[in-house]
């Protein structure tokens, strides 16, 4: 495991980029490397500090609801695959891995001007986010821009170091390099979305139609899915945020997909803890995984069970 560092870093700077993003993320690098594939979980990050707890008016259990809880437990196969994980560790209600560093909400956030607000910074979820799942408040007033700016260098920026010095090297090493961005979505926020009305997709993958990754990966990405058995749409209702924006880059060979797996499948989303079915879909995953590492191999083997 290694985190926070560059190890081909001078050594004073590996020591200041060490301190400084020593609780950012970890990164699982596999020992063979055999995968043009970069797999990542942003919001899967759940070491909450403690004096964030203490500022928060909201209880642990509620602050949970922002993250993608486990999702990180589904990528165990990667490494052995030949394929890298990046995790977050903090988590998303702390600092959100998903948005650009400029997206400052003015209504959490003192000294910030009210001037270029997007929907995701006016909704409450921008880089540091004003509320959790529901748009519940999780501050009681307003935190510094110094504080804000703490956050960012210290967690967001060695994240988002990281992430750019792994996809520039499988670029390097296979030619091109794909980001599957893993995330997981709430079961009510595909009931409400009025195209699914039948048929509720397990799976969503956002490719922002298609300008951040090439079309025949994002068929391969769903392919592998719908072997398992589980249903699969695209960019509907998530089409991909900052990170497949970022990092999509098909020109160059730097492909994204956000994927977003239906919590319902392995969790009690409103205890957040694994329901009776996780042992089954980690099983489903540890074969899936592996079929996604090898994403243009042609001799990739067909998945032999399929979901129920």
């Amino acid at each position: 495991m290694i985190k926070g560092f560059c190890n081909r870093a001078p050594l004073r700077y590996m020591k200041r980029k060490r301190q400084a993003g020593m609780h950012a993320y970890d990164y699982l690098a596999p020992a063979m490397p055999g995968s043009a594939v970069v797999f990542a979980s942003p919001h899967s990050g759940r070491d909450y500090p403690a004096g964030f707890l203490a500022a928060s008016m909201l209880d642990h259990r509620t602050l949970r609801s922002s993250e993608d809880a486990f999702v990180d437990h589904f990528l165990r196969s990667a490494p052995q695959a030949g394929a890298p994980v990046l995790t977050g560790r903090v988590p998303r209600a702390y600092v959100d891995f998903n948005r650009a560093a400029t997206e400052l909400d003015p209504a959490l956030i003192a000294g910030i001007s009210m001037r270029g607000l997007n929907p995701r910074i006016a909704s409450g979820l921008g880089v540091i986010p004003r509320v959790v799942a529901g748009g519940r408040a999780i501050y009681r007033g307003k935190i510094s821009r110094a504080e804000a700016s703490e956050r960012i260098s210290r967690y967001w920026q060695p994240y988002h170091d990281k992430l750019t010095e792994v996809m520039v090297a499988q670029r390097q090493l296979f030619g091109r390099a794909i980001l599957l961005d893993m995330h997981s979505m709430p079961r009510d926020a595909v009931s409400m979305n009025g195209q699914h009305t039948t048929l509720r997709p397990d799976i969503v993958l956002g490719d922002r139609f298609g300008a951040a990754a090439h079309p025949e990966i994002a068929d391969s990405v769903a392919r592998i899915f719908a072997d398992a058995g589980l249903r699969v749409a695209r960019n509907s209702p998530f089409a991909g945020a900052y990170i497949a924006q970022r990092y999509g880059m098909p020109s160059i060979g730097q492909h994204a997909i956000q994927i977003e797996i239906d919590r319902s499948l392995y969790m009690d989303e409103r205890r957040v803890e694994p329901s009776a079915d996780f042992a089954q879909f980690q099983k489903l995953m540890d074969m899936i995984v592996p079929r996604l590492a090898r994403i243009g191999d042609e001799a990739a083997p067909a998945l032999p069970l399929a979901a129920e």
